[in-house]
């Protein structure tokens, strides 16, 4: 097995010509690795490229493996675990705090806001090649898939429409995460390493494409391995997971009425989707998942779990490095049952010494952080969620707030209080409702896919948060305005004319 560390962000060209050679050849994973976007090369055996996608399931394995990867237990994985958006994103922003004994600069460098990129290991850009690699995943499908005769119609439709929604999902992050990025659109590593930055409007038009056209090409059934027949498994993307990343995707860019429009569709298909009680949210299939990535590693469900709970000897600087900040902790309103000990947190008591205990709180969403004997996802109960239906009642109470409609804004933010076990909001106009909202996301969506680190960008209250919070965290060192995106890496800087760093870097 691969070995993966944050010191390590380099493998030779060669190896990764020959695990893309490997990929097409026995249809393995989707790797997380760190090497360039501008050295990414095509498989060189382009025969048995062009053979996977000449029957229906070798076709199916390349996006089957593409999601499996997404559970993969590395620190090069930027979905789950000590290297996910979740965990760095949550560093950066007022959301989790750091332990103490951690000595890796990499996690220190996130939690103080002093991105380094002159300096090996380098930090801020762990996700820009993950992410990118998949990508490239997805150009080469979206090619392969589309020039196949092979297929059978129905499934070649389906492939499309995942390809198209894999890529459009990767961009929304890599546009949140860096601001403007190449827009990358081909498998061709002769374009590519000649691609420039494009402005976040140029790239969210393309997401917006790609989900549109995912919209029409995806079904609206969970389908089974084979795409041929329906399941209760919402473990690949429908057409309700691009409608759901479009609302994001619309709210984001403040098309208010689209983003309303797309997250009624949701809501409305009250028979596939319902708000669920909190401790039955992220259990496999519940009525709230929207998309879900089934667990592939044996005995334990989400890497997510074995990441973010805290064992009874606490803390350590490896495995579980953080937990949820002060910040976080005191955002809970009272009789605000997401912030219950055993519901959505919980507290763990560790001896630091003979006679001396200390106490932390962590994200306690997923509760299975071991599964002794787990083999199949029949031993489960808990898979990784992706996109919520919870979600979908936020983006539409903002959208209609902006909108001026304010009883329905109410309504929807009500439904979502209503869930934790509070009363109704007493937010009566438009800025109280959109304040409101922001911290019902907060306390709603901590710790899931970098969310409060997107929210205060997008809303424009990242400078005023972290001026205070930077400083606290931070031994006193100051907020910068510039940290709100991360750098990019200084050896893509070095071997691609054509792209130039985030200011402040």
């Amino acid at each position: 097995m691969d070995k993966f560390n944050c010191h390590s962000n380099e493998i030779t060209l060669s190896e990764w010509q020959g695990r893309l050679t490997l990929i097409m050849l026995s249809i393995a994973l989707c790797i997380f690795s760190c090497k360039k976007l501008v050295e990414v090369q095509p498989p060189s055996n382009t025969l048995a490229e062009n053979n996977v996608y000449q029957n229906d399931a070798s076709a199916i394995s390349v996006l089957t493996g593409l999601f499996n990867s997404m559970n993969a237990v590395e620190i090069t994985n930027p979905v789950q675990g000590s290297g996910s958006i979740t965990l760095f994103t949550g560093l950066s922003s007022d959301e989790l705090a750091l332990y103490g004994g951690v000595t890796n600069r990499v996690y220190q460098e996130y939690f103080h806001n002093a991105l380094q990129v002159t300096v090996v290991p380098g930090s801020g850009f762990n996700h820009w090649a993950p992410l990118y690699k998949c990508i490239f995943k997805c150009n080469a499908a979206i090619e392969g898939i589309a020039s196949s005769n092979g297929l059978t119609p129905v499934v070649k439709q389906q492939l499309l429409g995942e390809a198209k929604f894999m890529r459009a999902f990767f961009y929304f992050y890599l546009v949140n995460l860096f601001g403007d990025v190449p827009l990358v659109l081909t498998s061709d590593p002769r374009i590519n390493a000649l691609s420039s930055r494009m402005s976040k409007g140029q790239v969210y038009e393309q997401i917006i494409t790609d989900l549109r056209d995912a919209v029409e090409l995806l079904s609206a059934d969970y389908l089974t391995a084979s795409l041929l027949s329906a399941t209760t498994e919402r473990v690949r993307p429908t057409r309700w997971a691009a409608e759901a990343l479009l609302a994001r995707v619309y709210l984001y860019i403040g098309e208010y009425p689209k983003a309303e429009e797309h997250a009624t569709k949701l809501i409305g298909n009250t028979s596939l989707f319902g708000l669920s009680a909190l401790n039955k949210v992220f259990l496999k299939n519940s009525r709230e998942a929207i998309w879900q990535l089934q667990p592939t590693a044996p005995n334990f469900n989400t890497v997510e779990a074995r990441t973010l709970i805290i064992p009874y000897t606490g803390p350590n600087s490896v495995d579980n490095p953080v937990y949820i900040s002060d910040n976080l902790i005191g955002a809970f309103e009272l009789g605000d049952q997401r912030g219950v000990y055993g519901n959505w947190v919980d507290t763990i008591s560790y001896k630091i010494s003979t006679s001396d205990f200390d106490t932390v709180v962590f994200p306690y969403k997923y509760k299975i952080n071991s599964s002794p004997g787990a083999t199949t996802s029949s031993d489960m109960t808990e898979y990784f969620m992706v996109l919520r239906l919870g979600e979908q009642y936020l983006i539409r109470a903002e959208a209609r707030a902006e909108q001026g409609n304010i009883a329905g804004a109410q309504e929807d933010l009500n439904d979502i209080r209503s869930r934790a076990g509070l009363a109704n909001t007493t937010a009566s106009d438009k800025t109280a409702l959109l304040s409101a909202i922001l911290h019902e996301r907060q306390v709603e969506l901590f710790c899931e896919w970098g969310h409060r680190w997107f929210d205060l960008k997008r809303t424009a209250n990242v400078d005023a948060v972290m001026s205070i919070v930077t400083p606290e965290k931070a031994k006193g060192a100051p907020w910068q305005s510039y940290q709100k995106l991360y750098p990019l890496p200084l050896s893509d800087l070095q071997q691609a004319p054509n792209l130039i760093q985030n200011i402040g870097y």
